[in-house]
C-alpha cells in the first residue's frame, strides 16, 4: 500500500477532497439553506450537490486525518505528537478566528439585514456573544470548526491509540479482524455509524446538533476511530480496494433512494439512521479504494498541493463569502456566478498563498505550515 514508506494516495484523496469542499461552499451561495451570503436567486441543482456531499465529503476528511495521525505516531512519542497538532490545528484555528472569521460575521449580519455600517464599525461587536446562541463571536471559528473538533479528536483518543500500537494490541487486532476477507464484509463497518446516528437523533437540539457539515460531532469521532482502525491493518485496506466498484454502485443506489428517505419526515429515525450511515460508509468506500488502486504516484504538483491543502482550507471560505457578497445582486445565471465566485476565489487565494503566506515564517506558522529547511548544497542554498 505505501511507496518508500509514502502514502501517496492519501496525500492525492486529502487534496482532492479540498478541492471538493471546496466547490461545495462554492454551491453553498446558491442552495435552498441559509448561509452566511446567498444569491439573489437559488438553485434546485445546486441543492442536490450540496447534499450529496455532505453525506460523505467532511467524513472522508475525518478518516483521511486518522490515516495521518496513525501514521505521525509511528514516528512521534505522544508528547510530540500533541504539540504537532497544537501547533497544526489550534494555532490556525486562533489565528483564523480573530482575523479572518470577522469579515464573515460581518457579511452574514449585513446581508441579513442585521448590522448596517462598515467593517471597522462591526468589529468591536464581533465580540458581543457566541455566535450560534444569538452572539457573533465565532467560537467554533465557522468553518474552522474543522480544525477544532480534530484537535480535540487528537488529544482524546491520543491514549488508546498509543496503546493500540504496543505489540500485544496489535497482534490481537490481527487475529481478531480477519473476518474482514469475507466478501462484503468490509460493509459492516457502518454499522456503529448507524448506532451513532440513531442515538444522536434522540438529542436533535443537543448532541444531535448537525451544524457541522451535516454530521454531528459524535458521529465525526466514529469515523475518525474507523479510519485510525482501517490505517491500523493491511487487511481493511486490502478489502476496502477489492470492494471498491461495489460500493460505488451501491453508493450511488442508496444516495438516489435517498433524495427520498434521508428526510426525517419520510421515514423513521431508525431508517433515517441506517441509510445515512451506510450511504456515508459505501462513498468512503468507493473514494478509498479507487485512490488506493490508482493513486499511487508521486509528483511535483503533489508534493507542492499537498503543502498547500491547510491553508487553502483555512482561507477558502473568506474568500468565497466576500466573492458572494460582491455579486450576490448581479442580474446574471446561477451557472455564470457559479464560474465566476469559484474561479476568481481559487485565484485570490492561490495567489495569496504563493506570494504571502508560504513566504513569511510567521505565516507559515500561524497558517499552520512547516518551517521551511535551508539545505546547503557546494555553495548555494536551497530551500525546500
Amino acid at each position: 500500500m505505501a511507496v518508500n514508506g509514502k502514502r501517496y494516495d492519501i496525500d492525492w484523496l486529502r487534496v482532492l477532497a479540498m478541492v471538493m469542499v471546496f466547490l461545495f461552499h462554492c454551491a453553498r451561495f446558491f442552495n435552498y439553506q441559509d448561509w452566511h451570503v446567498k444569491n439573489n436567486r437559488l438553485d434546485f441543482g445546486m441543492s442536490v450537490f450540496v447534499g450529496f456531499l455532505s453525506q460523505w465529503i467532511m467524513p472522508l476528511f475525518f478518516v483521511l486525518s486518522a490515516f495521518s495521525a496513525y501514521y505521525a505516531l509511528g514516528r512521534l512519542t505522544a508528547g510530540q505528537y500533541a504539540r504537532e497538532r497544537l501547533r497544526r490545528l489550534l494555532i490556525p484555528l486562533i489565528f483564523g478566528t480573530f482575523i479572518l472569521i470577522p469579515p464573515q460575521v460581518y457579511i452574514e449580519r449585513v446581508s441579513h439585514r442585521q448590522f448596517s455600517g462598515s467593517l471597522i464599525q462591526f468589529l468591536p461587536h464581533y465580540f458581543d456573544g457566541f455566535y450560534g446562541f444569538g452572539g457573533n463571536f465565532a467560537w467554533m471559528g465557522l468553518h474552522l470548526w474543522y480544525l477544532e473538533m480534530l484537535f480535540i479528536f487528537s488529544l482524546l483518543t491520543l491514549p488508546p491509540f498509543c496503546y493500540l500500537r504496543e505489540q500485544t494490541p496489535q497482534r490481537f487486532i490481527a487475529k481478531t479482524t480477519r473476518w474482514v476477507k469475507a466478501p462484503g464484509a468490509i460493509f459492516f463497518l457502518a454499522i456503529p455509524l448507524a448506532i451513532m446516528e440513531m442515538i444522536v437523533s434522540l438529542q436533535p437540539e443537543g448532541i444531535g446538533r448537525r451544524d457541522f457539515g451535516g454530521w454531528s460531532f459524535l458521529t465525526y469521532l466514529v469515523f475518525f476511530i474507523l479510519g485510525y482502525l482501517i490505517a491500523s491493518g493491511e487487511m481493511f485496506q486490502r478489502s476496502i480496494e477489492r470492494h471498491r466498484v461495489a460500493a460505488l454502485v451501491a453508493g450511488v443506489m442508496t444516495t438516489s433512494a435517498g433524495f427520498f428517505l434521508l428526510k426525517p419526515e419520510y421515514a423513521s429515525p431508525v431508517m433515517f439512521a441506517i441509510l445515512r450511515g451506510l450511504n456515508s460508509w459505501l462513498w468512503l468506500v468507493a473514494v478509498l479504494g479507487f485512490g488506493t488502486k490508482y493513486l499511487r504516484f508521486n509528483n511535483t504538483f503533489l508534493k507542492y498541493a499537498n503543502a498547500a491543502v491547510l491553508p487553502f482550507y483555512i482561507l477558502h471560505q473568506t474568500m468565497i463569502v466576500i466573492m458572494g457578497f460582491w455579486i450576490a445582486g448581479w442580474d446574471a445565471s446561477v451557472m455564470l456566478k457559479y464560474l465566476i465566485i469559484s474561479t476568481l476565489s481559487f485565484i485570490v487565494i492561490a495567489v495569496l498563498h504563493e506570494l504571502v503566506v508560504k513566504r513569511f515564517p510567521l505565516l507559515r506558522f500561524l497558517f499552520g505550515m512547516k518551517q521551511q529547511q535551508v539545505k546547503r548544497v557546494n555553495t548555494l542554498y536551497i530551500a525546500d
